[in-house]
């Protein structure tokens, strides 16, 4: 027989739940805000506002809280824990308050089972939301920290440089490209290989890993998560019918870096919640190295640039002569082959896009100052 709380027990019940929910509330008042007005990120900042009017809507059933309420006899207003008012960055306020939020959540959890265990289901689902929020947001800061000057992605591969194969004579083509892409600015370097035995896969990953350390850029391998680690490459590159993104984190352990190419707004959404580091936009342009079925185009990037901060990289058929309108359409950063890899000049191809790109990048900036003054 299921015990029904006495008028003390109710009092005392509502006072915890009282005091979880307002820590819940303003936990999420804090990472709303932070999304809001730091990352400029409209999907978290959605995801994290729909989070606390559910939290509104579940604590509805519960009365007379603010009769329970005992502000100046209650114990704990002056107990403070060591480093409870130290902060040292925006991100460890962020930290700080999401786990503030699972706490809170936990408890409403566990008390609201003696009103009713239906409640209690429904906020544990709150709970775990918020385990899915944090990781958006903590993964999201470091992606954007580690990648904030990288403005320009060279795919390459063996054969764009005329190299069937590793035992190629024009193998050092490659690393030319490489090189002189990487003192032009290029920030990150993702090879691209489809013809290749798994054996000769590696043994390229492993050659290019070589050379971008010694450039000093990011090296990426696309597709194969686990020919990335073999090779210590810096992450891999997904597609939508490739490995899900949590199965390459099983591979790659939880430090490198995994981007995943994105057609619609769904599929951008899932790759934040999912953890990746960064995402491609596109097909925006016909390419000529790679087939598509449908082009999402400009109005993708310009939408998924409104929807989300994380690291977005514009792909499918990028030049010079249509970066410009990549600009308009709000993309900060792309990812290019032919501009680069069938250029006599590879080096001042990558100064040209990266000086457009970053032109861009400052006069946006200007723009955000001058708007907000």
């Amino acid at each position: 027989m299921k015990h029904e709380p006495t008028g003390n027990e109710q009092v005392d019940l509502a006072r915890i739940v009282d005091a979880a929910s307002n820590r819940a509330r303003e936990a999420l008042r804090v990472l709303e805000d932070y999304c809001r007005f730091v990352l400029d990120d409209a999907f978290l900042s959605g995801e994290l506002k729909n989070l606390r009017h559910n939290l509104a809507e579940s604590l509805a059933p519960w009365r007379h809280l603010l009769e329970a309420r005992d502000t100046q006899r209650d114990v704990g207003v002056n107990l403070t824990a060591c480093g409870e008012q130290d902060r040292q960055s925006l991100p460890a306020v962020v930290q700080a308050n999401c786990k503030r939020l699972q706490e809170a959540l936990r408890t409403l959890e566990e008390f609201g089972k003696v009103q009713s265990p239906d409640l209690g289901k429904i906020v544990e689902q709150l709970r775990y939301r918020s385990y899915t929020l944090e990781k958006a947001l903590i993964l999201g800061d470091q992606s954007r920290q580690r990648l904030a000057e990288v403005r320009l992605c060279v795919l390459v591969s063996g054969s764009a440089r005329g190299e069937p194969d590793c035992a190629s004579a024009r193998r050092p083509a490659l690393e030319w490209t490489i090189k002189e892409a990487a003192a032009g600015g290029a920030g990150m370097i993702q090879l691209r290989e489809k013809s290749l035995s798994d054996q000769e896969f590696l043994e390229r990953a492993r050659q290019v890993r070589r050379w971008t350390r010694k450039a000093g850029v990011l090296c990426i391998v696309n597709d194969r998560p686990d020919i990335a680690r073999l090779a210590e490459a810096d992450g891999v590159h997904l597609g939508q019918n490739d490995l899900p993104v949590k199965e390459a984190r099983r591979i790659l352990g939880p430090d490198l870096l995994i981007g995943l190419s994105t057609h619609n707004l769904d599929q951008v959404r899932q790759a934040i919640l999912d953890g990746a580091n960064y995402i491609g936009i596109g097909p925006t342009f016909p390419s000529a190295t790679k087939e598509f079925g449908e082009f999402p185009g400009l109005d993708l990037v310009s939408r998924v640039m409104r929807e989300t901060s994380l690291p977005a990289f514009v792909i499918g058929g990028v030049s010079q002569e249509n970066i410009e309108k990549i600009i308009a359409a709000g993309g900060q950063r792309i990812a290019v082959a032919q501009a680069i890899c069938q250029s006599l000049n590879p080096r001042h191809a990558a100064e040209e896009l990266v000086r457009v790109l970053r032109q861009a990048f400052f006069r946006i900036q200007r723009t955000e100052v001058r708007n907000q003054s």
